[in-house]
């Protein structure tokens, strides 16, 4: 698989990805409106076009034909006299449950009004809608929005809505500051309060944001999952995404544990979810940045990128159930086999098999003495990534940092693909148990990737994008 690097100036500009998608100008955050139709990848996106930095937030919008290389098109939603186009989600509404017409694609997003903000109010951020009758090319607004208005409450967003086949009706997942709220409804335009799951579990470091609900195949045995990003509070400090794992019978989340559990150690996975519409699949993607430091990291044009689509598997313990994610399998087109512990490479995935779990490291470098570690602790049994001397950290005093995720599993032979970018590193260990996902800004890009000796390596694969 070969990642065509295009040939226009704002592609070759310093820090950017090439096989992550980014905006070719302007601000981008969270995901949103992830779905999936008649063999397109639709992917939305928190966007402020006219700045480098977080501000009146649109919805960009870009697609894929196979979760690797993305095509940006034009923005899909703009603010109106509602408010600014926050979080959401789309579906495919396949039974025209709403009337706008069979496979309509419909989006539900809040609304954030900044006027109503600045007055004083708490009631400035409610949920509208708006559909696509071309598969994303246009968009209508509903002329009835709001359809979810706010009770009160000042953190009330990021609707992510799902068809429960079982009660025959649509759910919303929605963050209402310290906890989630459901609804649902027939129609997605009239909504009613189902229940509320997590004042008292999981972490609340921050506000709970950007939420997801879907259900996981064990066997045969439907395991829900609830994730939920959270910011501050995360296992690495900032931003992080949580989840649980439990059960949902259409109107309330129970929770099977009660710890908490990371989807991604890093620090540069935010906003996390999945897209709509991908049976057989769960498929999930990240915001590649933390909000510590997200409106002054050093590139030029653009800020941030999203992380590469991951898929969701749940892996059962003795300790309850682990949701891994590991690189979708689009990544794995075609591979080069290499028996080199030295490798001249700038991006790409690296597989890396031990015959035996033991200390190793893998160092990304420059010919200026810049570097990035990578690796594995096995006293300690944690997994890191190292970014103390990657570079550029001066733009924030703790970018500079020693990040570190456990080895959730005693199995003898230790597995670890690292996918490689420009500006970035994502670390998947024993089957995407451990998860971490890094960004960095060297001052020259990486050029060298060293795997320390003398450590049982059974099989190293490196597949380099050009």
């Amino acid at each position: 698989m070969a990642y065509l690097m295009p040939a226009l100036a704002w592609a070759q500009e310093m820090h950017r990805p090439a096989i992550h998608f980014s905006p070719k100008k302007g601000w981008m955050n969270d995901p949103n409106g992830m779905v999936y139709l008649n063999g397109t990848y639709h992917l939305f996106f928190q966007h402020n076009p006219d700045s480098t930095v977080w501000g009146p937030m649109h919805w960009g919008h870009a697609v894929s034909k196979d979760l690797v290389h993305w095509k940006e098109l034009p923005i899909a939603l703009y603010p109106d006299s509602l408010g600014t186009i926050f979080s959401g989600s789309a579906v495919v509404d396949f039974n025209n449950t709403a009337g706008f017409g069979k496979q309509a694609m419909v989006t539900i997003y809040t609304n954030h009004n900044h006027r109503l903000e600045a007055a004083g109010s708490d009631k400035f951020q409610n949920q509208s809608i708006a559909y696509s009758l071309d598969e994303g090319k246009t968009w209508t607004k509903y002329n009835g929005n709001p359809v979810l208005s706010n009770p009160g409450i000042r953190d009330f967003r990021d609707p992510k809505v799902s068809w429960y086949e079982a009660g025959k009706k649509w759910i919303m997942t929605l963050a209402t500051k310290d906890r989630i709220t459901f609804y649902s409804s027939p129609d997605l335009k009239h909504w009613k309060e189902e229940s509320q799951f997590g004042k008292d579990l999981g972490a609340h470091g921050g506000v709970w944001e950007c939420p997801d609900l879907f259900p996981l195949n064990d066997n045969g045995r439907e395991i829900w999952v609830l994730i939920v990003n959270i910011n501050p509070g995360g296992p690495n400090g900032g931003s992080g995404t949580q989840y649980f794992t439990g059960s949902f019978d259409g109107h309330s989340f129970k929770a099977d544990h009660t710890g908490t559990k990371w989807l991604d150690y890093g620090p540069d996975e935010y906003a996390g979810v999945t897209w709509s519409n991908t049976p057989g699949r769960r498929i999930f993607l990240g915001w590649m940045s933390n909000w510590d430091y997200a409106n002054v990291v050093p590139t030029q044009n653009w800020r941030s990128a999203t992380s590469i689509a991951r898929e969701l598997k749940l892996v059962k313990t003795s300790d309850g159930y682990l949701v891994a994610s590991q690189p979708v399998r689009e990544f794995n087109k075609v591979k080069t086999s290499t028996g080199n512990y030295h490798i001249k490479a700038t991006k790409g995935k690296l597989a890396l098999s031990l015959s035996r779990a033991a200390s190793f490291t893998v160092t990304l470098s420059n010919d200026v003495g810049e570097q990035t570690v990578i690796g594995y602790d096995h006293q300690k049994r944690e997994y890191f990534i190292d970014r103390r001397l990657s570079g550029d950290t001066a733009f924030h005093n703790g970018f500079a940092a020693r990040y570190t995720v456990p080895r959730f599993t005693h199995s003898a032979v230790l597995d670890l693909t690292l996918v490689i970018d420009v500006s970035s590193v994502e670390l998947f260990a024993d089957g995407g148990r451990s998860v971490m996902t890094a960004i960095f800004f060297p001052h020259k890009d990486y050029t060298d990737l060293n795997i320390s000796r003398n450590v049982p390596v059974k099989k190293i694969s490196y597949e380099e994008f050009e």
